[in-house]
């Protein structure tokens, strides 16, 4: 079962699963985009299902898995993966903004965790995965809000695996750095009129989400806890281990040039 499957990573990791043999549960709010991926995985000839749900939505998530179970019989992964961004200060971004974020982010991955558990222990063996950030490692100016709820996903994830150790079901935490996703395209900024150079920036540097997808998989084949993704994710983690309150003076001082000069930091 995958959320945020109509495209970037949700998508690749779909199609990744498809080509080893999996059945698919697709999950998206994008209802014609994630048909698209559907259509993609059915070429194959593996059997998919598709569901539009807002992973916000406690009352959908819990039907989304009685749902699952009972079109597939069992769900054996489950890829917590739907992610929003807001781009801005924390003086810029509104409270409704940190609402929609927290919901998508932060509640979809306790929705998908709380509801999909009890079938998952059924399997004997079973895994999660939750998409964290680079930005869940080491917190961004303009990205209070997205660095809050992936600094809360890893911590969700790092205290589940602990809870679940030996029960046969393992939990990752995905860290990525840039991948070629919608995330910037989608996301609510207080400056519009950057959006579209800030996403020109990022794709000259993301890495392909098929790659990224292929690295998750290797990560629960090797039922690792965290997997951090992309040369940038790695500094990130390295930067923050050896200096954990001195990077900040680094981002603070490049935040200020950046600030000066018009550009913005993204997820």
């Amino acid at each position: 079962m995958v959320t945020g499957a109509a495209s970037g990573i949700g998508r690749a990791l779909a199609q990744e699963l498809a080509r080893r043999g999996a059945e698919l549960a697709l999950v998206d709010v994008s209802e014609a985009a994630l048909a698209e991926t559907a259509s993609s995985i059915a070429a194959t000839g593996r059997r998919v299902t598709t569901h539009v749900v807002d992973v916000a939505d406690a009352a959908r998530m819990e039907a989304l898995a009685e749902a699952v179970v009972a079109a597939h019989g069992r769900v054996e992964l489950l890829v917590n993966n739907a992610g929003v961004s807001v781009t801005g200060t924390l003086e810029e971004q509104s409270l409704d903004d940190w609402r929609w974020i927290v919901g998508v982010n932060f509640w979809g991955v306790v929705h998908g965790c709380k509801f999909f558990l009890p079938h998952l222990r059924k399997n004997g063996e079973a895994h999660i995965v939750n998409l964290s950030s680079t930005f869940g490692i080491v917190g961004m100016p303009t990205q209070s809000s997205y660095s809050a709820t992936k600094f809360a996903v890893r911590g969700l994830s790092e205290a589940l695996w602990a809870e679940l150790r030996g029960s046969g079901i393992g939990v990752t935490s995905v860290h990525p750095g840039a991948v070629k996703t919608n995330i910037v395209r989608a996301s609510r900024t207080a400056d519009p009129s950057a959006k579209q150079q800030m996403a020109v920036r990022f794709d000259r540097v993301a890495m392909a989400p098929e790659k990224v997808a292929r690295k998750i998989l290797r990560a629960v084949e090797r039922d690792k806890l965290r997997v951090v993704i992309g040369p940038e994710a790695h500094a990130a983690d390295w930067a923050k281990r050896l200096f954990p309150a001195g990077v900040h003076g680094i981002l603070a001082y490049g935040y200020r040039r950046f600030a000066a000069s018009g550009a913005r930091s993204e997820p």
